[in-house]
């Protein structure tokens, strides 16, 4: 089972990177704020947001296809890290008698659904910031992007230090814990612990990814920054020292991104 899993797993994450880097460098979908209409005199950070789904404005099938996107993205950055919890919740059922264990991919649907449901509110986001942005003239734009990111890079460093990043990072980090203290029988059970699961990743999670959703791009280099920053926190022994040292620089790089003193590095593909 051990070996199936992980095979699975493998496959998985490496089919859902190779839809992503489809994505990122054919369809050009924004995970960030566009300006509807064309993307005539934006400059600097606020010009780098790609054409497409948020510039057709509001629409069911615009959400649909944004929320797919996004979570095969997540699917993509989030499975390496969540490996652990899903070997662990396969071990306890594969202890268990046959007639009552419970497929794990049914653990890993409850995981996604919740990642699935954050894509959705990230396109609400998305269609309001969008709204506004249209609403500023291009000096305006200019002007507010290195602040809007500079604060969105900031509120990524200090939530570092929050006691409910503590909390999230330290139930995702044991995942023997959190069996002992989620467990729940059934398929519906799987689920409701997947969902659980879900919730304290994005708990851990949310504010990292907004700096992706505020620099309104699907950069390949932050996206794989942003995967191996999260492995790192969630599995490496030393987690918790990398967690206040990543805060720190957050901080720091948001301060100097506001000012103008550099702007966002990785931009572009």
């Amino acid at each position: 089972m051990p070996l199936y899993l992980l095979a699975s797993l493998a496959v998985l994450t490496a089919a859902a990177w190779a839809l992503t880097l489809y994505q990122t460098f054919s369809m050009d979908m924004p995970m960030g704020i566009t300006v509807r209409g064309g993307m005539e005199g934006m400059e600097g950070m606020a010009g780098m947001a790609m054409a497409g789904i948020a510039t057709a404005g509001w629409s069911v099938a615009g959400a649909v296809t944004f929320v797919a996107v996004w979570t095969v993205m997540m699917a993509a950055m989030m499975l390496p890290a969540a490996a652990p919890m899903i070997f662990m919740f396969a071990a306890a059922q594969a202890r268990r008698e046959q007639h009552v264990a419970i497929p794990t991919w049914i653990f890993v649907a409850g995981y996604m659904l919740v990642w699935a449901a954050a894509g959705l509110l990230v396109y609400l986001l998305v269609q309001f910031g969008s709204e506004f942005a249209a609403s500023l003239d291009p000096p305006q734009r200019s002007t507010w992007a290195p602040l809007a990111l500079g604060a969105t890079l900031g509120v990524a460093g200090l939530y570092q230090f929050t006691s409910l990043k503590h909390i999230c990072l330290s139930h995702c980090r044991s995942p023997l814990a959190f069996v002992a203290q989620h467990w729940r029988d059934g398929r519906v059970g799987a689920l409701e612990m997947g969902l659980r699961h879900g919730v304290y990743c994005f708990g851990c999670c949310w504010a990292l990814f907004a700096v992706l959703v505020a620099a309104g791009v699907m950069s390949v280099a932050w996206m794989l920054l942003l995967t191996l920053v999260i492995f790192v926190e969630k599995l490496l022994p030393r987690g918790r020292r990398f967690e206040g040292a990543l805060g720190i620089a957050l901080m720091g790089l948001g301060i100097l991104v506001s000012l103008g003193t550099i702007e966002m590095p990785w931009m572009s593909r």
